[in-house]
């Protein structure tokens, strides 16, 4: 099991749309213990999880976007997670992953995160691309606005985390500094960028994206805050710019996941740093919340 920033504001008590206590958990690597009779699943197959649980028939489902359903039930937010021994899953749910490890398939939903968000964004070939947030979600947005065919530079105001970046994802990478800001421009000839995606969490980061769209182009929020965030209309408007708003993942972007793992074109290995089995999550997890240097993804092992 993987553990998300999400996780770590879970346990500090910030989430905002959750109710306590809560099991944590859903970043998932799964291997069948009980299969309904008569299904194609098998006890001992290895999956990953969609832990977005979808009614069926609100109007975004019937839109064919239940990761925005109006009733969204979120595994490890809404209700119980993957953070125990066993756990009941709609065979629905399970994705496929013939050939992965479960640190792989551990890894596919945080990844499929930045999947949707490229997606959503419609990264192509030659679009110059910024992510600003250099995390776990950002890392995984850079991977696939890449392998879009995107020229992607990544600002993090953490030099540590912008070096990561670019080892990881061989990407341009850029601090929030005076010389960062310049370089950064530069690198987009001082015209902007074609798709910039906001992953910091931060409201004010998430404001001055809006300064680093190309005229033309499009702003893709995968952050959520619950602050409001403004910006100046008349820019807005002389950009004609696009905004755009990206909530978790649909089974298309977690085959687009399983895909970019096995073709290599997303190194999960590089992205997993920190490890610990349940019993030392207790104190792993809390000291992790605060002392990330280091850290990019961590990995609860669950016997």
């Amino acid at each position: 099991m993987g553990i998300c920033g999400t996780d770590y504001h879970i346990y500090e008590g910030k989430h905002p749309f959750l109710q306590y206590p809560r099991v944590m958990g859903h970043e998932l690597g799964v291997e069948v213990v009980e299969a309904p009779a008569g299904s194609d699943i098998r006890p001992g197959q290895i999956f990953a999880v969609n832990p977005y649980l979808s009614c069926g028939h609100c109007i975004a489902c019937r839109r064919g976007k239940p990761n925005c359903c109006v009733r969204i039930s979120v595994l490890g937010v809404h209700q119980d997670g993957g953070m125990g021994n066993l756990l009941s899953i709609p065979p629905g749910n399970l994705i496929a992953a013939d050939g992965l490890t479960l640190d792989q398939c551990a890894a596919v939903e945080f990844l499929a995160i930045g999947a949707h968000a490229v997606r959503r964004g419609g990264v192509t070939q030659g679009d110059r691309v910024l992510v600003v947030g250099g995390g776990p979600i950002g890392l995984g947005v850079a991977i696939f606005a890449k392998r879009a065919g995107g020229a992607v530079a990544v600002l993090d105001r953490e030099a540590e985390r912008a070096q990561s970046a670019a080892d990881i994802v061989d990407v341009q990478a850029f601090t929030g500094d005076e010389a960062g800001l310049a370089a950064m421009a530069a690198f987009a000839a001082n015209e902007g960028y074609d798709v910039v995606f906001d992953a910091t969490g931060s409201p004010r980061a998430m404001e001055q994206g809006f300064d680093h769209v190309a005229h033309g182009g499009r702003y893709v929020l995968v952050s959520v805050v619950k602050e409001p965030i403004t910006f100046m209309d008349p820019d807005f408007h002389r950009k004609e710019m696009a905004l755009l708003g990206s909530r978790n993942a649909t089974a298309q972007d977690f085959e687009t996941v399983v895909a970019a793992i096995k073709d290599g074109s997303a190194a999960v290995d590089k992205l997993i740093t920190h490890r610990t089995d349940l019993a030392g999550a207790v104190g792993d997890l809390p000291r992790w919340a605060t002392q990330k240097t280091g850290l990019i993804k961590a990995i609860i092992e669950i016997a």
